[in-house]
């Protein structure tokens, strides 16, 4: 009892010392005595006025912030059983994110109380989805793995409505990372009682909680009322989850990050085990999290650049370091062994691949045809024949070529995707790994976005071999960061989504601090756009397909046996580690030249290949070649797609492809768990 009133003791003091330090830091020269004469008020106007109108406002923001995420995250766990659960995890913030979002883009101004229960209802359809298609609370990883796959759907859907409703949503892009600046308290005091209530409901079920942890079938022994205990906590934690949202939007992390730092305290001062105690310094612990990055952000950025700076960015990226550090601690889940979906032994039938084949190859030519002729306006064939023989006026002329580079870049990328996502999985013998799932595509994107914030003249060979830089090392992060005696699938792919997420977050710290008012060339660019293409910068991609594809399919042997397990190929006389390497160096250049060219595009890598081997069988040498055309035919008609049904408006081809990869890479999921049982 001493010692859990000792660490309360420990980290109200921190609180208030790190609230004395955010209190000093801002944009205006008045200091921490003007403040201090302010507070006792010694008629300091300038400081009063700085105080009530900027720093108090963020500080409570701050407070309120934390004392949400940190309980609702420790309630989630709790609910789920899994240390991995957090409001991030789970969807919950981006279900509530995106209905804000959706009000505001058709111009419904709600006040706060509305858009709390718009951001509950939001979080909690996202929470019912996840729960439901991960089969309810689990302990496996893979509970994590549909709640990021159905965030990204979500975030995608946000994305979409920031870029089609530009002027309805401005400023609420670096909202979208979590921000604190707020200009006054009304927004935050209106949360403050639903935060207190979500907060003394769950504390007032801990007993209940307590007993749950010791699992269902216990629990119902004991007496509990299981479902009706997990409904009123799920309750309680996406009401905390949305009243943050709504104050601050989606804080990453703190959910995951706080109830962690207190489970380890827990393990020294055993008073923090059961829930009573759990929960509240949970809610110390998020303040903690929430404050500290912030002071930090602007101690290492200065108050000036900081304000531009979403809170949201830093603790996603110490969130992610925590879930990174989650997923080695995870046993295995069995799936070390586990080859890509489709066995590789299983060839098919000769007469069903010059079908498959044919057809493909019809694909392959008519995707691009279609995606010359249709957009913001129709080209007839008779017309695009013409342009080909040089007779066509200036208006079609400008309309053709303009579109021939984008629909060429959708084309390449699509095919290099693909065959890196073939690679990727076979090597790492995982059915859910691709470029964009393992960190790929966003360490290619922030190498890209880096090099041109430093340099704004590079040219599409300088962007290529920055994207490629940081794809390799993106790469290398992960699959090192996921050895742990071997390679287990979920836990290589949870390692991936956090490093995504830390990727993306740097990108948007990028953004924010070199070019804070142009978010739709950052949307577009993270969403994996081919507006504005050049010829010259469909080079690099194509390049890399030309040199590296082939190489890849005449390794086609080597991909089977890494398919299989790492004796198989050793007693073949296969190199393993260095003929790894030099299939993951290959695949993730392709992925990065990709990047560079039509910028972050998620699960292609994922889609093509598992395509491929449920039409052609599992060996590569059929798989690599129907992947590409698959990769092809599949980015060239989400970006015809994304250009016609909206126009003149487009919609970037990454969100397509995200709004259609997201339900398949769930039903891999399901698929892969049936295998499993």
């Amino acid at each position: 009892m001493l010692r859990t009133a000792a660490v309360v003791a420990g980290a109200v003091a921190a609180i208030v010392l790190l609230s004395a330090v955010h209190l000093t830091q801002g944009t205006s020269s008045v200091g921490a005595l003007d403040l201090l004469s302010a507070v006792l008020g010694d008629g300091n106007a300038q400081a009063a006025a700085v105080l009530e109108g900027s720093r108090l406002p963020r500080l409570l923001t701050a407070l309120l912030v934390g004392v949400a995420l940190g309980v609702a995250g420790a309630g989630m766990q709790s609910i789920a059983r899994n240390p991995l659960a957090s409001p991030d995890t789970l969807a919950v913030n981006s279900g509530a994110h995106l209905a804000v979002v959706s009000f505001a883009a058709f111009g419904i101004g709600l006040p706060a109380y509305a858009a709390g229960g718009a951001a509950f209802v939001g979080g909690l359809a996202a929470t019912a989805l996840v729960l439901a298609l991960s089969g309810g609370a689990s302990t496996s990883p893979r509970l994590v793995l549909v709640g990021s796959a159905v965030g990204l759907t979500l975030h995608s859907a946000t994305t979409l409505v920031l870029l089609l409703f530009e002027q309805e949503t401005t400023g609420l892009y670096a909202w979208g990372s979590g921000s604190l600046s707020v200009g006054d308290l009304r927004t935050t005091s209106q949360m403050a009682p639903v935060v207190l209530v979500g907060v003394v409901g769950l504390v007032l079920m801990s007993r209940s909680l307590d007993v749950l942890a010791l699992g269902d079938d216990n629990a119902a022994v004991v007496g509990l009322k299981v479902r009706r205990t997990r409904l009123g906590a799920v309750l309680l934690t996406v009401a905390l989850t949305a009243a943050a949202v709504t104050a601050a939007g989606p804080v990453g992390f703190v959910g995951l990050s706080a109830p962690v730092i207190t489970r380890l305290l827990a393990a020294r001062v055993p008073g923090l085990a059961g829930h009573r105690a759990l929960l509240p310094v949970s809610g110390l612990v998020g303040v903690l999290v929430v404050l500290g990055a912030d002071v930090l952000l602007r101690a290492l950025l200065g108050a000036s650049e900081a304000v531009r700076v979403p809170t949201g960015v830093m603790t996603t990226v110490l969130g992610a370091s925590v879930l990174v550090w989650l997923a080695r601690r995870q046993r295995s889940g069995g799936s070390r062994r586990q080859p890509p979906s489709g066995r590789v032994g299983v060839v098919g039938s000769r007469r069903r691949l010059v079908a498959v084949s044919v057809v493909l190859a019809a694909l392959v030519v008519a995707a691009p045809l279609v995606g010359l002729l249709m957009g913001d306006r129709v080209v007839l064939l008779g017309d695009l024949g013409n342009w080909v023989a040089g007779r066509t006026g200036p208006a079609l002329t400008f309309v053709l070529d303009q579109r021939l580079p984008r629909v060429l870049a959708a084309v390449v990328a699509g095919a290099a995707l693909a065959v890196a996502g073939c690679g990727v999985q076979s090597v790492s013998r995982n059915p859910l790994a691709e470029p964009g799932l393992l960190g790929i595509t966003a360490g290619a994107g922030l190498g890209a976005i880096g090099l041109i914030t430093l340099a704004p003249g590079a040219g599409p060979w300088q962007i290529a071999g920055a994207a490629g830089f940081g794809a390799l090392v993106a790469f290398a992060l992960v699959y090192g960061l996921s050895w742990r005696g071997g390679q287990d699938s979920d836990r290589l792919v949870i390692i991936g989504i956090a490093l995504w997420s830390a990727g993306m977050s740097l990108i948007t710290l990028l953004v924010a601090t070199t070019d804070p008012w142009n978010t739709v060339k950052a949307l577009t660019w993270l969403s994996g756009s081919t507006y504005g293409r050049t010829l010259e910068q469909v080079l690099p991609p194509a390049l890399a397909l030309a040199a590296i594809g082939p190489l890849l399919w005449f390794a086609h042997r080597d991909l089977d046996l890494h398919s299989l397990d790492d004796d198989t190929p050793r007693v073949l006389g296969v190199p393993v580690e260095r003929s790894r390497l030099l299939l993951l160096l290959g695949s993730g250049v392709l992925a990065a030249s990709a990047v560079a060219a039509i910028g972050v595009v998620g699960f292609v890598g994922l889609v093509a290949p598992h395509l491929a081997r449920s039409l052609v069988g599992g060996r590569n040498a059929r798989v690599l070649p129907v992947a590409a055309g698959l990769g092809a035919v599949l980015v060239s008609l989400a970006d015809t797609i994304g250009r016609t049904v909206i126009s003149p408006a487009q919609i970037p081809a990454g969100l397509v492809i995200s709004l259609v990869g997201t339900p398949y890479f769930v039903l891999v999921l399901w698929r892969s768990r049936e295998r499993r049982t």
